[in-house]
């Protein structure tokens, strides 16, 4: 997933700070390059593409040509049973990654995730960083921030882009994350246009959605749900087409707003303030990263109502996401939001 990849981008940079001369290569699938383009810590990106993950044949041509890079340490972030066979082949004398009981022999490190996180950072980022310990325990206590590299001509692109569709950059401009990654982390149509509608009347600000031309009908459908009054704010056709254009528009936002996922992790990444809604079922102490009660905000169901999760573990509530959205009103947010819309 993108925010994956993003996130375990900063094992590069403080890498590259201990060891300058060293090679450092990017082992990602083709659709997340994005996020990782002009990383200056980063010397070479491996695709793994869908061609080599669907044909044997091409994906052991795949290993055999990691087998010839002759790398001396591998670190594998997933432990998925693609990346074992990646990490066996590598022949590194080196090889890190989780701790997995079936796969745990291909390594010479392994560790097992923390449950609680020591800093603001979050667990996504303390147990990548911990994956460096083997290397240097210095490393691995080294909390980085994670950075996307957007150009001046691409910032520049994006600003004519904005001004030619009669935004004005010295007004707030909000970007709003209206969808999730699927539909149990995606915050109800109707409820996030009461999210929508409070912005508009704390702010009146211009809105801009984050949404791709297949997801257009639901992005309608949230619009519709809006008031007549905030519909007026919203440039619906305003969006990037593709991921650099909308990390170039993101770059000149208040502030991004919404569903919990690869967007607010870009945003972050970009030093632009968000307030995250949670998916009910998703941990929020591995994706709250660097929150620091000003410019990154969210909020979790369990934040509200901790009885709902009594007895249970918020993994095993994936399959009641649906119903725990319902219970999750705008009421609950809206004031936490508010005073985060406060700063602008």
């Amino acid at each position: 997933m993108i925010g994956d990849v993003l996130t375990s981008s900063i094992l590069f940079e403080a890498l590259r700070h201990k060891y300058p001369e060293a090679q450092l290569h990017y082992l990602i699938n083709e659709h997340t390059y994005p996020v990782v383009e002009n990383n200056p810590f980063i010397d070479k990106i491996v695709f793994l593409t869908p061609e080599i993950e669907k044909h044997k044949f091409k994906f052991y041509r795949f290993l055999k040509s990691i087998k010839k890079e002759r790398y001396d340490t591998v670190i594998d972030v997933y432990s998925k049973f693609s990346s074992n066979l990646i990490s066996a082949f590598s022949r590194a004398k080196l090889k890190i990654s989780q701790h997995k009981q079936y796969s745990s022999f291909i390594y010479t490190d392994t560790f097992h995730n923390k449950n609680t996180s020591n800093t603001n950072a979050g667990l996504a980022v303390e147990n990548r960083l911990q994956l460096l310990e083997p290397i240097s325990k210095e490393l691995s206590k080294t909390i980085i921030k994670p950075k996307i590299y957007i150009t001046p001509s691409e910032i520049e692109a994006s600003k004519l882009h904005l001004i030619n569709n009669d935004i004005h950059l010295e007004k707030p401009l909000f970007m709003i994350s209206v969808l999730g990654s699927g539909v149990n982390k995606t915050y109800p149509m109707a409820q996030m246009a009461r999210i929508i509608d409070a912005i508009v009347l704390k702010t009146k600000g211009q809105i801009l959605f984050n949404y791709i031309p297949n997801q257009t009908e639901e992005a309608k459908a949230i619009y519709n749900f809006c008031e007549a009054e905030t519909q007026k704010h919203i440039f619906f056709d305003v969006f990037g087409k593709s991921l650099r254009e909308f990390l170039a528009i993101t770059k000149h936002c208040t502030a991004l707003i919404g569903n919990e996922g690869g967007a607010v992790n870009m945003a972050k990444a970009l030093n632009i303030p968000t307030f995250t809604i949670f998916s009910p079922w998703i941990k929020k102490e591995a994706w709250s990263m660097f929150e620091d009660g000003n410019n990154n905000i969210s909020i979790h169901l369990k934040d509200v109502k901790p009885e709902l999760y009594t007895g249970t573990s918020i993994k095993n509530m994936k399959s009641e996401a649906l119903a725990l959205y319902e219970a999750f009103t705008p009421n609950f947010i809206i004031p936490k939001l508010n005073k985060f819309l406060e700063q602008f």
